[in-house]
């Protein structure tokens, strides 16, 4: 894995990673939220038996990317746009999984010319999606958070940067907050040694320059997307656990209503966490 840094149109640095296969089929990574480029990612013995190029970047305010103030959903377009450029690559898939979901969404709505699969995982809906309970089965600590949001900046953004601070320089600390929140199949998950290792290493990359980036996302999700999910018209797969809390299945359920032919794939028993498990069989199908 070697870091690249793209200059977007505006002088923004965007960092990137690309791994597995430098001849397969290219497919863009989209992180969680809070997250960063550096995973939770597939081995790159699985890229390589898969075929697959995997391309994932710092969303704007994350690790090595600059922060882009006021981005929405949409924004995301234009990123994987200027990445895919820098690299000369034409078509590709995206993938996104959790906070990386609605930017997977909003690059099949605006990129349908370049974009030729989109998968999401246990992603969020929009905050204005008509007939949902946007906050119907979410954990008592994402509901803080988002009203929160919903009042305004002033109310949430020293509290995030403090707590950005305190995940910095020490990542446990918020897996620690996450478990008490957690089904039993999502705690067997975060304490695997592998999976453990992978979301301290994202976690620790993601604040490594503050909470600019999980403030920006919180924010975008909780405005207008910029798009409609309505307008995706590239093949599409969708993917929740049932028992998920973070981002409950009835988004997913939503999504799968309004996305033309969109597969949907609804796994009893697993949570958040399951998207981990399901992530190479998705860049496999993704990949085409």
């Amino acid at each position: 894995m070697t870091l690249h840094l793209v200059e977007a149109a505006d002088g923004r640095t965007l960092a990137v990673d690309r791994l597995g296969d430098p001849k397969g089929r290219p497919v863009f990574l989209l992180h969680g939220t809070p997250g960063s480029r550096v995973g939770p990612l597939p081995r790159t013995s699985v890229l390589y038996r898969l075929g697959v190029l995997l391309i994932s970047y710092d969303r704007p305010g994350y690790g090595g990317s600059t922060r882009l103030p006021g981005r929405r959903v949409a924004s995301a377009a234009a990123d994987v746009t200027t990445i895919a450029d820098a690299f000369g690559v034409g078509d590709f898939a995206v993938l996104g999984r959790s906070g990386g979901g609605p930017h997977a969404l909003a690059c099949a709505a605006l990129l349908p010319e370049r974009v030729t699969r989109m998968a999401a995982l246990v992603s969020l809906a929009p905050r204005n999606a008509d007939g949902l309970d946007w906050y119907g089965g979410m954990t008592a600590s994402n509901i803080r958070e988002y009203t929160d949001v919903e009042r305004g900046i002033q109310h949430f953004g020293t509290s995030f940067r403090l707590r950005s601070q305190l995940i910095r320089d020490d990542p446990a600390a918020l897996i620690r907050d996450l478990v008490p929140e957690l089904p039993p199949t999502d705690r067997t998950l975060v304490t695997d040694y592998g999976i453990r290792r992978m979301l301290l290493n994202t976690f620790r990359e993601a604040f490594r320059y503050g909470a600019d980036g999980w403030i920006d996302d919180v924010l975008a999700f909780t405005s207008d997307w910029g798009f409609k999910v309505e307008d995706i018209d590239v093949p599409s797969r969708l993917w929740h656990g049932t028992d998920d809390q973070f981002s409950p299945v009835d988004h997913s359920r939503w999504l799968a209503d309004r996305i033309p032919g969109a597969d949907f794939y609804l796994e009893p028993g697993a949570a958040h966490f399951g998207a981990l498990k399901v992530m190479a069989e998705a860049l496999n199908w993704a990949a085409g």
